[in-house]
């Protein structure tokens, strides 16, 4: 018992809880698994136990509205495919929309690049190439028939290769499950879909969702190619750093949009928990699970959180949330707290633009943060994939230090303690709204306790590009290579548009620097 801090009994109360334990308790076990645990992933049997983020009870519901965009105008095709590639949503939707190029144009640029790239960059799972050009012509026959669908319509888009989408591979980047197709259509791809966005490619996730190694490889950093991604999100960050495709859809449990948006440089929202719904989607941690958007800038984020959030009856935390318009809002009314770890040239930015800056600290008495998220998902992770591990697969992952060691050792956290645990999380969240006394805060988007905090609250952050510095001992010959350089910007759960708004603020001179990576970068 000593493994549970439970060292407490003696030998006659030991052998009564053996003999209770042979009775009654592990009868029970079985016949649960029985009856919710023969599948791996966590896709079916959601629990009961539903986390709800939001802060002050149930959210608003209206009638969903358009969000007013910035208007993008005098949008002209280039010459060059290369710079066709690194145009953001609005340019291409405008691109669309005007008939300068068609949606199948679009998918042959994109599906020429996943195929030259990937082999580098090891970004990409499957190329859905037959889907990605039934899907281009009928965006492009709606646009014929006078029916355009919005700003994603005909723009192509990858998905992290834990969303599921029938006909194809869902390989959660794991050996074990590299030929798995699932007849599933994930949530978030409906979506997608219905707006006439194109799919071509299943992105990589590390396998079972953690890290950047999967069983192709490891997935690198496009502007450092001796530097890997990082986070499980990989093959969505790289690919849209290294215009392979316009956006991606990631997800995160613990660091996994925040790490890899951060390294391969571009822009990414990890949203309120329970903005968009999973159904269909690899899960970790049922409470701590987001998907989100990576993009060239803040406005596609939000024109793409936008098109995808949203609630559905397969995952019971999905909320219908009331997003404001965040170009509504009156920047100067905010009042804006920076961290000692912010990036200092975007509060400067922000200052400049009349948005109120203060120093600014969480308070929090809880000193477990990082324990409590760690408890939560391992344990989450272990009852979703309690069957890989019982027959041993856990042998065979990808890397051997990742989850076969956490796994094993969470099969020795008792239910009293992962309920302590959640207690704590309560504890610390009622003391996280007490303290956020500002719109929003700036702070590194990196740090492992933010990273912590901000999954167990559930607030949404923006990760923003702001520019490059030196790599360390670059060669004599001289080298494009560059590390990025980027912050993070959190608000409150449901403050989903202030984020976006700061973020398209910050990056008004600093951003377009980052969105514009050549893949030449690579080769030097």
């Amino acid at each position: 018992m000593k493994y549970f801090d439970a060292d407490f009994f003696n030998d006659s109360k030991l052998r009564e809880m053996e003999d209770g334990a042979i009775e009654f308790n592990v009868p029970a076990f079985r016949d649960n698994r029985k009856l919710v645990a023969l599948e791996n992933g966590g896709l079916h049997n959601p629990s009961a136990l539903v986390f709800k983020s939001s802060w002050n009870g149930e959210s608003k519901i209206s009638k969903r509205k358009s969000l007013d965009y910035p208007i993008t105008s005098s949008v002209h095709r280039p010459s060059k495919d290369e710079d066709i590639a690194f145009m953001s949503i609005m340019e291409l939707g405008e691109l669309i929309r005007t008939k300068q190029v068609t949606s199948r144009e679009l998918t042959d640029v994109f599906l020429r690049r996943l195929k030259r790239y990937s082999p580098v960059i090891k970004s990409v799972i499957t190329v859905t190439d037959d889907l990605a050009y039934k899907q281009a012509k009928e965006a492009d026959d709606l646009l014929e028939q006078g029916k355009y669908l919005g700003l994603l319509h005909g723009i192509p888009y990858g998905l992290k290769d834990i969303i599921a989408v029938p006909e194809y591979k869902t390989t959660w980047g794991s050996k074990t499950f590299e030929n798995q197709v699932l007849d599933i259509e994930a949530y978030v791809y409906k979506r997608l879909k219905s707006t006439g966005a194109v799919l071509v490619a299943k992105l990589v996730t590390g396998s079972l969702a953690y890290d950047d190694i999967w069983f192709g490889g490891r997935t690198r950093n496009p502007w450092n190619i001796e530097e890997f991604s990082t986070g499980s999100s990989a093959g969505p960050a790289a690919s849209t750093s290294a215009g392979m495709v316009p956006f991606a859809i990631g997800s995160e449990t613990a660091g996994s949009i925040t790490y890899p948006a951060a390294r391969c440089g571009v822009t990414a929202l990890r949203p309120t928990f329970g903005t968009v719904a999973r159904t269909g989607v690899m899960s970790i941690s049922e409470s701590l699970d987001k998907l989100g958007p990576f993009c060239r800038s803040a406005i596609d984020c939000a024109v793409v959180l936008d098109e995808i959030r949203g609630k559905d009856a397969g995952d019971p935390s999905s909320r219908e949330v009331d997003i404001e318009d965040p170009f509504h809002v009156d920047i100067t009314q905010l009042t804006v707290g920076y961290l000692d770890s912010a990036e200092m040239e975007v509060v400067n930015v922000l200052s400049a633009k009349g948005v109120k800056l203060v120093p600014f600290k969480l308070n929090y008495t809880v000193e477990s943060v990082q324990s409590i998220l760690n408890i939560t998902m391992d344990v989450d992770m272990l009852a979703h994939f309690d069957n890989w591990q019982r027959e041993g697969l856990d042998n065979v992952y990808e890397a051997q230090d990742q989850w076969p060691v956490e796994l094993r050792r969470a099969r020795l956290i008792p239910a009293v303690e992962y309920l302590q645990a959640q207690r704590a999380r309560g504890k610390l969240i009622r003391e996280v709204k007490e303290s956020f006394t500002v719109d929003a805060f700036i702070g590194n988007a990196t740090d492992w306790e933010l990273v912590c905090l901000g999954n167990l609250v559930g607030m949404p952050v923006a990760v923003v590009p702001t520019g490059f510095k030196s790599i360390e001992d670059p060669p004599k010959s001289g080298t494009r290579r560059r590390t990025t350089i980027t912050t993070g910007i959190y608000a409150p759960p449901d403050h989903d548009h202030i984020v976006s708004l700061l973020s398209h603020h910050s990056t008004g001179h600093l951003g377009r620097r980052c969105w514009y990576f050549r893949p030449r970068n690579m080769l030097h």
